[in-house]
């Protein structure tokens, strides 16, 4: 049995003797379609004595326990990777041997429309049947190593939209409605300026996709948050939900 796993969402990613890739690839061991992810963008290496983790050259960079990679880095128990603006824990089987009830895979694999994980050998997710795969240029973002998810996912759906990458968009969109459930979830704040700049590339993404119900989404945001957005944001979001509402549907669906 593997001694090494990765937690990433409710899954457990066995991690077995040599390289794991991560990345945005079809040929890496586990998928991330996400667009703060390169292509390869990182790689596990498990031996006899020791596990390290290595950046690919990518381009958002590879945090462990919030510190940018530089080269070659040994991974403990309990640390935490972000690849992107997604978030794994490495656990050491050998230190920590408390049993989980989470499901485990083998190699892994990120469904783009509705977000849950499932073993790479399925040919589409089990859960929507969704096959599509994200071949477009990693998006990029400051690097700075201080900030949070929340924050890289924002910054990454105004690049989303500003180079017109309308469904990278949403599922960026899509993904920063999951971590501020998440961060409610876990009795965690959440910063009010940055619902205010989520908000506001909610409304620039219905006006895009010519679908209200992105406006409606950024509401229901500040509601799941229990913040009450500010007088002129919720006049903006009214405004062009009203405004999408008079055309078709050109992208797809809000969340």
């Amino acid at each position: 049995m593997p001694r090494c796993r990765l937690h990433f969402l409710l899954h457990q990613l066995d991690l077995p003797l040599g390289a794991t890739t991560v990345g945005r690839s079809l040929d890496c061991h586990v998928t991330l379609d996400d667009p703060l992810v390169s292509r390869r963008h990182a790689r596990i290496v498990v031996g006899s004595d020791r596990v390290v983790i290595e950046d690919m050259d990518s381009q958002n960079g590879v945090f462990v326990n919030g510190v940018a990679l530089r080269g070659l880095t040994q991974l403990l128990d309990g640390d935490r990777v972000r690849v992107g603006a997604q978030e794994f824990v490495f656990r050491d089987q050998g230190v920590a041997d408390t049993p989980s009830p989470r499901r485990e895979t083998g190699q892994l694999r990120l469904c783009a429309s509705c977000r849950q994980p499932y073993p790479r050998e399925v040919m589409s997710c089990p859960a929507c049947e969704e096959t599509e795969q994200v071949d477009e240029d990693t998006l990029t973002d400051a690097g700075s190593p201080g900030r949070s998810s929340l924050e890289l996912l924002v910054e990454g759906l105004e690049r989303a939209l500003a180079v017109g990458r309308v469904s990278d968009a949403q599922r960026l969109a899509r993904r920063t409605s999951e971590q501020v459930a998440e961060l409610v979830v876990a009795g965690r704040s959440v910063d009010g300026e940055l619902l205010v700049a989520l908000a506001v590339q909610a409304a620039e993404l219905a006006a895009a996709s010519h679908d209200a119900r992105w406006a409606l989404w950024a509401l229901e945001v500040f509601r799941d948050a229990h913040q009450v957005p500010p007088v002129d944001v919720a006049k903006r979001l009214a405004e062009v939900g009203k405004a999408a509402a008079r055309r078709p549907h050109a992208h797809g669906e809000a969340r």
